[in-house]
């Protein structure tokens, strides 16, 4: 992942950046830390090579499945 290594102001600097370049752009972003990909307008979640959820965050927590799961585990609320 491209911001694995920098610090959380840095990450939301080039995360903001990033929102403006693909502002009415199809755009694919493949992550495991959650936090990079919470404002995407569809979310997919794939599990042994299935697509296993998807909708935006909001919804996918709603649903209380994996990605709500790990949602928890990456945000100190497991």
């Amino acid at each position: 992942e491209a911001t694995s290594a920098l610090d959380s102001v840095t990450e939301v600097k080039i995360q903001h950046a990033f929102d403006e370049l693909a502002r009415g752009r199809t755009t694919l972003v493949i992550a495991h830390r959650l936090s990079t990909i919470r404002s995407a307008d569809r979310i997919l979640v794939v599990e042994n090579g299935r697509i296993a959820e998807q909708g935006s965050h909001e919804a996918l927590l709603a649903q209380n499945g994996e990605y709500a799961s790990l949602w928890r585990t990456q945000n100190g609320k497991a």
